[in-house]
């Protein structure tokens, strides 16, 4: 029970981790766009989401690989969500009803 319990912990931290990494990039991504250098914003912001997320995998490994699996998939599990969350509102509700369809 008491390895369960770390095996649901690393999914919560690959969770937090994803979120972080992944929202880290939407948010230097909207921010790049009203820079002057956005090369600035993009590489930075990716050597400091990198460092973090690996920096996080290697204390929730821990030495033990079987510990990576379910933080790896919360990681997966958090690009999807914040995917989710982070598209424009017309692109969440376009249903077939919406598409105009044109004569060739």
């Amino acid at each position: 029970m008491n390895e369960m319990i770390g095996l649901l912990l690393s999914l919560v931290a690959g969770l937090s981790l994803g979120a972080l990494f992944f929202g880290g990039l939407w948010w230097a991504t909207r921010r790049a766009m009203l820079s002057s250098q956005p090369v600035y914003w993009f590489l930075g912001s990716m050597l400091l989401r990198s460092s973090i997320v690996l920096a996080g995998f290697y204390f929730v490994a821990q030495g033990q690989w079987h510990r990576l699996i379910p933080c790896l998939l919360g990681f997966v599990a958090a690009r999807i969500l914040v995917v989710r969350l982070t598209k424009p509102r017309k692109e969440l509700s376009a249903g077939p009803e919406e598409v105009p369809i044109h004569a060739p």
